[in-house]
């Protein structure tokens, strides 16, 4: 079981994503950021620099994860400042029911 929602970014999403497609785990939450580049910063010698993308995140299975995210299995929206965790209620429910399978 793992939880995700729109903070989970790099390499929480190579995690996520390498659980799905493995069929490994469940994933509970939201859809993830969708933060699926390395940049790289490249100095220049008037003091600014040049910001260059040098490789992307892809899941196991080739899907590339940039501006769209990972969709959980289980879609939980929770709101900003609530009370109570549904989304850490709703995994723990989720595991219960299958250990007791």
């Amino acid at each position: 079981m793992l939880l995700v929602n729109g903070g989970s970014a790099s390499a929480a999403e190579i995690l996520a994503g390498a659980i799905k497609d493995a069929g490994a785990g469940t994933l509970v939450g939201t859809k993830t950021f969708g933060k699926g580049v390395v940049q790289t910063v490249f100095p220049l010698d008037n003091g600014a620099g040049l910001k260059l993308t040098t490789a992307r995140y892809l899941t196991p299975h080739r899907h590339d994860i940039h501006k769209k995210g990972i969709a959980p299995d289980v879609e939980i929206d929770q709101k900003p400042g609530a009370e109570d965790d549904i989304q850490l209620a709703a995994a723990v429910k989720l595991v219960r029911e299958k250990i007791q399978k």
